[in-house]
């Protein structure tokens, strides 16, 4: 199985995809969580935000996924995932992919944007962020859209949607 959680920055694909990691790993010993940040930081840094940066990064979270994935390691990714071509690739290239669209406005994201990221692309500080410079497309095949466009303190009821899907009930029933 690999889930890719997708959403602008502040969404909550991060946190969702902590606590689906935490939840299932009880269970599911062969498991990884992946985060487009934490991966660009493993290799070096050597991509920046451009597009095409932004590109190179996502080609490696897909071939990643797909490794992992054929050796039996499920993966949970939080990943913007602004390329369509590269989630049409995941669905025809891995077995047990489903993405989930984690769903909220700009005016939340700004609400949420403890570390100015939105603010400074706004004010022209900034460039290349995803949602203001860079277009962010929604996923036009996810396998379940969750609205998490509002203050959200219990996380439960949105993680126990994505415990709902097929993928994930194979491996932990």
């Amino acid at each position: 199985m690999v889930l890719w959680n997708i959403g602008l920055s502040r969404a909550g694909k991060t946190t969702l995809s902590r606590l689906l990691y935490n939840q299932l790993k009880l269970e599911v010993p062969n498991l990884v969580l992946l985060d487009g940040d934490v991966i660009r930081d493993l290799f070096n840094n050597d991509v920046d935000h451009s597009l095409e940066g932004r590109r190179r990064n996502a080609e490696r979270l897909s071939h990643l996924s797909k490794f992992l994935s054929d050796q039996g390691i499920h993966v949970v990714a939080a990943v913007l995932s602004i390329f369509p071509e590269w989630q049409r690739w995941n669905r025809k290239n891995i077995e047990g992919y489903q993405e989930v669209y984690i769903k909220a406005s700009m005016e939340v994201l700004l609400k949420r944007d403890t570390h100015g990221l939105y603010r400074a692309a706004l004010n022209g500080e900034i460039k290349d962020v995803v949602g203001v410079d860079i277009h962010f497309p929604e996923p036009l095949q996810a396998d379940l859209v969750l609205d998490n466009d509002k203050e959200v303190q219990n996380f439960e009821p949105l993680l126990q949607q994505i415990l709902s899907l097929e993928s994930v009930r194979k491996i932990y029933p």
